[in-house]
């Protein structure tokens, strides 16, 4: 069926009408097989939810934006919604801008009981699909070289370098190397040259994103250059993708939500208060200084790409 909620004609996915809800929120992008994947993901996890309302929403660049989907799943009657972001790096989409839509949300559908997941992250599944691919490709056992967006979150970072020995402990990499697509060093360029001043002659290259955009194709046009300059050959092993594989992670992130909420009721059902999302707080530009982003520290929600976004301090 078609054309049911508010504005930008869309499939509906799951029940017409539905007590629970799932949104998932993407970043959006300019590229329209990206956002075709993020949609394709949306179709994938409503087969293996029953029973809940499921939409999709974009941050920006995209159709629908978030706050869109979210009135979709009021009109079709949620009374609880699980927002999920759907980011691989637990940076500012993930810390702000997804929950200031949540909170935005809150304000107004009072009625309605929004509660608010985790991203992604760095989880056993995407380093499955991701490593299958290097693998099945002919990868295996190559020299690695992983490319990721960056960030100006050190945490965030971080867990690009995570991600990519996990791929490479799964493909049998002797040597492991992460280059980022802009904001922090080393740039993709750049962590190609050092793979071809290493030496390496074959190697595999893995894209730590979720799904296509323009970062991808420029990386990739990158990459080709300095391997075809030096006479370099490389195993592309793409990106993630809304691979089946996927589903059951964002299913987890999903059940974690209800199912720890479950877990916090006391003596006689009495709620002992809302949940919230498991995040790596320890190492949070929003909650720890960093050399030259200090002015973080408990910076209103919402300061980033959400159009939705409203003044609520980051709570640790």
């Amino acid at each position: 069926m078609r054309g049911v909620g508010r504005g930008f004609g869309h499939t509906v996915r799951g029940p017409l009408t539905a007590r629970d809800g799932l949104l998932l929120v993407g970043h959006g992008s300019r590229c329209h097989l990206g956002a075709a994947e993020m949609q394709a993901l949306g179709d994938l996890v409503a087969t293996e939810i029953e029973g809940v309302a499921v939409e999709v929403g974009f941050l920006e660049l995209n159709d629908p934006p978030a706050g869109v989907a979210i009135d979709r799943l009021v009109d079709r009657g949620c009374e609880r919604v699980v927002v999920l972001p759907l980011v691989l790096l637990g940076a500012g989409h993930a810390k702000s801008d997804s929950p200031a839509v949540v909170l935005e949300a809150r304000e107004r559908h009072p009625e309605v009981d929004f509660r608010f997941g985790a991203p992604l992250g760095v989880a056993r599944e995407l380093v499955e699909v991701l490593g299958k691919s290097v693998v099945s490709g002919g990868g295996a056992g190559l020299p690695l070289l992983v490319l990721a967006r960056g960030s100006s979150d050190p945490d965030a970072n971080s867990d690009a370098y995570k991600a990519a020995r996990l791929i490479g402990e799964w493909a049998g990499s002797p040597f492991v190397n992460v280059g980022f697509s802009g904001i922090t060093g080393p740039s993709v360029r750049e962590a190609a040259e050092t793979m071809v001043r290493l030496g390496h002659s074959r190697m595999a290259v893995a894209w730590w994103f979720l799904c296509h955009g323009r970062l991808v194709d420029r990386g990739r046009a990158e990459v080709e250059e300095v391997f075809s300059s030096a006479g370099s050959e490389q195993v592309d092993a793409g990106y993630i993708g809304p691979e089946p594989g996927v589903v059951p992670l964002v299913l987890r992130r999903y059940r974690d939500v209800l199912g720890l909420e479950a877990d916090r009721l006391g003596e006689g059902g009495k709620s002992l208060g809302r949940y919230e999302p498991a995040v790596n707080c320890d190492l949070c530009a929003y909650r720890a200084p960093w050399p030259g982003r200090e002015d973080r520290v408990g910076q209103p929600t919402g300061v980033g790409h959400s159009n939705l976004a409203v003044t609520h301090r980051h709570s640790h």
